[in-house]
């Protein structure tokens, strides 16, 4: 199978006829073979019956459903768990990614061989307070963070090797840093390219200014766990050795401060080295003891089922 494209999705009924019938053509004038496998988020609003209908008509229609809301990047982990195809495609439902890009991607994937491709909506028709503005703080913290030089991280059109979605592990919502999971999992030929960003046809945006707050606390996360992730114990116990070092060299100083020169003077507990030696300490031992427990929880053994799926089409 050439390409597989994901398309998660969150009450975009209105959409999804229109999508498919576009898909479909670029997918037959170019003489792919495919699939599509739409993942309903939790919709409220007719989406999952649209989907069956699709199905019904087109056995290159795929879905799978979940029981709530569980998180884009939720749904991608789903997508990519179940796709087939050479080259996979991740697009949102909502007409603002243009299909008309799928050939192109697909080309830089199998003939030019890039692991990734993302894409770069550097003309966009979005709120420049609510979206614009944000998205470019956002994406420049990102680059500066993550070392790879993308401009819109955020993008949702986007191409991969399907060896890439096989090897990485979307949780959480860092969906936003699927680029740099890849460079993390030792796929480094990432590329961009400049692709269409249509205004907004039906509904509403889904996302709102929490999800920039997300998004830098998940840059943390990711810097972290690309950093330390395998090693907690460099980090924190690094920093609890040291800190405890500091609490110990002063407890050292006021023992022998007191016992050979301040013989007549104040108590130690009234000296103020005495909280610095205390609190150093025991921050040091708190430190080193997070690292101790996380290099346990490395070793052991976790669940990696995040969602509940209610019902599935021919997968």
């Amino acid at each position: 199978m050439n390409i597989s494209l994901v398309i998660p999705l969150l009450n975009e009924q209105e959409s999804l006829n229109e999508l498919y019938d576009w898909i479909a053509k670029v997918m037959q004038s170019n003489s792919f073979s495919y699939e599509i496998i739409f993942i309903d988020d939790g919709s409220t609003d007719g989406s999952w019956e649209t989907i069956l209908a699709l199905s019904k008509k087109d056995e290159h229609v795929k879905g799978i459903r979940f029981f709530r809301n569980f998180g884009k990047s939720q749904a991608l982990h789903a997508g990519f768990a179940a796709v087939k195809g050479e080259v996979i495609i991740t697009m949102d439902a909502d007409l603002q990614d243009s299909p008309e890009e799928i050939p192109e991607l697909y080309d830089l994937i199998h003939k030019q061989g890039y692991d990734l491709i993302s894409g770069w909506k550097r003309k966009r028709y979005d709120s420049v307070l609510a979206k614009n503005l944000p998205s470019k703080l956002f994406n420049a913290a990102a680059r500066k963070t993550s070392g790879v030089k993308l401009h819109d991280f955020n993008c949702g059109l986007k191409a991969y090797k399907n060896s890439v979605v096989k090897n990485i592990d979307v949780h959480g919502e860092m969906h936003r840093y699927i680029p740099v999971l890849a460079k993390n999992a030792g796929f480094s030929k990432i590329g961009e390219k400049v692709v269409v960003h249509q205004a907004r046809k039906y509904g509403k945006t889904k996302f709102g200014m929490s999800r920039f707050i997300n998004g830098f606390l998940d840059l943390v996360t990711i810097w972290f766990m690309s950093h330390f992730g395998k090693r907690p114990m460099h980090f924190f116990g690094l920093i609890g050795t040291l800190l405890f070092f500091v609490g110990f060299c002063f407890s050292v100083y006021l023992a022998i401060d007191k016992l050979f020169i301040e013989i007549n003077g104040r108590l130690i507990a009234q000296r103020p080295e005495f909280y610095i030696a205390l609190t150093s300490m025991i921050l040091g031992t708190q430190f080193f003891l997070a690292g101790f427990l996380g290099e346990i929880i490395l070793t052991s053994k976790r669940s990696k089922q995040r969602y509940k799926i209610s019902e599935s089409i021919h997968l």
